[in-house]
């Protein structure tokens, strides 16, 4: 008898949401949800996003299909160090939660052992891995530099857009437990597929 494969989980690090705000970018006023805040205690999950976040742009962000937003924390040390190589930062100064827009700061697989259609299920609430978050302009604002959604498509670091499946709740400092669908496509591999078409 072969002993069952090790279950994936999601640690939920800290739970962010945010109005949209402006913010002046490359000279110009944009309207922008990115730089959310954390929130404590338990935050009600609606199919279309949790209680409190606002996205600024519904054609890219938010939706059925981008009701959520996860990111891996992991990934602030490479934009901490990318932001100090470029002179926008100092050594010492780390990123808040949510200031690349996720919801979600999540201990977990990443995006190359994340695949569309896995659900994560929580105590109170179900969401379905849908997508990766296509860097844009706003984005390289935020980070400072004009190379950082490049850099975010080049090194794969997008996590993920959820669809909620079952509404319900969700907090800072859960975990749950990810239930594999067909595994057909990884996060990573949506990603390259469609920069390449944006390269074209």
């Amino acid at each position: 008898m072969h002993p069952s494969p090790p279950t994936e989980t999601i640690h939920i690090r800290y739970l962010c949401t945010g109005a949209a705000r402006r913010l002046q970018l490359h000279g110009r006023s944009v309207l922008t949800g990115i730089g959310k805040q954390p929130r404590e205690g338990p935050v009600a999950v609606h199919r279309l996003g949790l209680d409190g976040d606002e996205q600024a742009d519904l054609s890219v962000h938010g939706g059925l299909d981008k009701a959520v937003y996860a990111y891996p924390v992991a990934h602030y040390a490479f934009w901490q160090a990318q932001r100090q190589a470029q002179g926008v930062s100092l050594f010492d100064e780390a990123l808040p939660p949510g200031f690349v827009g996720e919801n979600l700061g999540i201990d977990g697989p990443p995006e190359a052992a994340m695949f569309v259609g896995d659900t994560w299920h929580f105590a109170d609430c179900v969401l379905r891995v849908t997508a990766p978050r296509e860097p844009c302009y706003k984005f390289s604002g935020v980070m400072g530099y004009a190379q950082a959604g490049r850099d975010m498509a080049a090194q794969g670091l997008c996590g993920c857009y959820l669809a909620v499946v079952q509404a319900g709740t969700l907090r800072a400092g859960e975990v749950g437990r990810v239930v594999p669908g067909q595994r057909a496509l990884s996060i990573a591999q949506a990603l390259r597929a469609k920069w390449a078409k944006h390269r074209r």
